[in-house]
């Protein structure tokens, strides 16, 4: 029960993190301090860490902020409950916390940040190059990293050769794209992550996951009579969830 507990404490303190790198790096692009995003002035770090309105304007917490802090806490909960064999307990909160980041601001801002993904680069070499119950391996770990980034590679010209095609035969500029270039870091990541040949099933599973997800996103839009053209969702988290459930599936095998 101790490292329920530590489970929960680490979920809450990096909970915390995520909402701050969350609110300073896709607007400041560097480390500051918190910073309103409303009014955009300064908050202490304790009004910051207790979810305090801003003293400047009045601004309440948001609801990304909030949730964030009720969520990863149990996330990492759940590890203590349903551990990954592939990945020791503090490791799986490591990735965690990162997936989550790479998510919250995905979702929030459409971005996947370069910082973010060399920094996953860098935990993704050193867990499947090191890590045993990986068993990966220098070598699979980097033809891993290579193919996740050139396959995405690939989809994200053919995405943009799909756009323009699309744009010239209906006369109008669309500014919406398939894939962001973050999207392809952030396979290069999971590809370091899940190896080879693991990080081609993690691609064709997020896929699918983004297929499923997109027609029900269509299909509820249409029913609610809000559709518009040209949307396109974050791909960031369903290659994330991917490469979760596919660590889960080889935990089983």
């Amino acid at each position: 029960m101790i490292t329920l507990l530590i489970n929960l404490i680490l979920g809450w303190i990096g909970a915390n993190l995520i909402n701050f790198l969350a609110d300073v790096l896709p607007t400041e692009r560097k480390i500051t301090v918190p910073k309103c995003v409303k009014c955009g002035q300064s908050l202490s770090w304790k009004s910051y860490f207790l979810v305090n309105s801003c003293d400047h304007c009045g601004k309440k917490t948001s609801l990304r902020h909030k949730a964030v802090l009720i969520l990863l806490p149990i996330l990492t909960g759940l590890l203590f409950f349903f551990p990954l064999e592939k990945l020791d307990n503090y490791s799986a909160i490591v990735w965690l916390l990162y997936f989550s980041l790479v998510i919250v601001i995905d979702i929030q801002h459409r971005l996947i940040m370069h910082p973010v993904s060399v920094t996953g680069a860098v935990l993704g070499l050193i867990y499947g190059s090191l890590n045993q119950s990986l068993n990966h391996g220098f070598q699979k770990t980097i033809i891993g990293g290579v193919a996740g980034f050139g396959i995405m590679l690939v989809f994200y010209f053919l995405g943009e050769l799909f756009v323009r095609i699309l744009s010239k035969s209906r006369g109008e500029n669309i500014e919406e794209v398939a894939l962001g270039f973050g999207d392809v870091n952030l396979a290069g990541v999971i590809g370091l992550l899940l190896g080879w040949p693991g990080i081609v099933g993690g691609i064709f599973l997020a896929i699918f996951i983004g297929g499923i997800v997109s027609g029900i996103f269509l299909l509820l839009q249409l029913l609610q009579k809000k559709y518009m053209a040209y949307q396109a969702l974050p791909y960031g988290p369903f290659l994330v969830l991917s490469a979760i459930a596919l660590l889960y599936i080889s935990s089983l095998v």
